[in-house]
């Protein structure tokens, strides 16, 4: 993954992730992958300008689950939602765990996004715990 890869990925990323400072995004997006094992795997638009859908995630090692896959972002931008590329990716994200023997892939969902919500049930996934989270600053 280079810049211009992440580059290519600025409007879908900054539309889904408003929060990040556009100056220094693509160097958080660098640091993450060469030190968290962060992957950042995207599908262009049809007038390929720029990416119209991606998926971020890591592979970790947790006490609970083992080795697993946790997915930290999929988005698609809002004129190529229909198209298949969520489920595409998440596709993806599951041949690179069974390629690599994990036996689970994870994810957070905001509770009001029932469309994903859906594709996720109908990819198989299972609303396994609740995800609790304290500001500190």
């Amino acid at each position: 993954m280079t810049k211009a890869d992440i580059e290519f990925c600025r409007q879908v990323i900054l539309e889904f992730r408003p929060n990040l400072d556009e100056k220094h995004f693509v160097d958080q997006i660098l640091a993450m992958i060469k030190n968290e094992a962060f992957e950042l795997i995207y599908i262009p638009a049809e007038d390929n300008a720029k990416a119209a859908a991606f998926i971020g995630f890591r592979t970790m090692q947790l006490l609970r689950t083992g080795s697993m896959i946790y997915i930290d972002d999929l988005f698609t931008l809002p004129e190529a939602r229909g198209k298949g590329y969520a489920s595409a990716l998440l596709d993806y994200v599951k041949r690179q765990a069974e390629t690599a023997e994990i036996a689970s892939v994870h994810l957070d969902s905001g509770y009001m996004l029932h469309d994903a919500h859906r594709l996720y049930l109908n990819k198989g996934y299972v609303l396994a715990c609740n995800h609790f989270a304290k500001k500190i600053a």
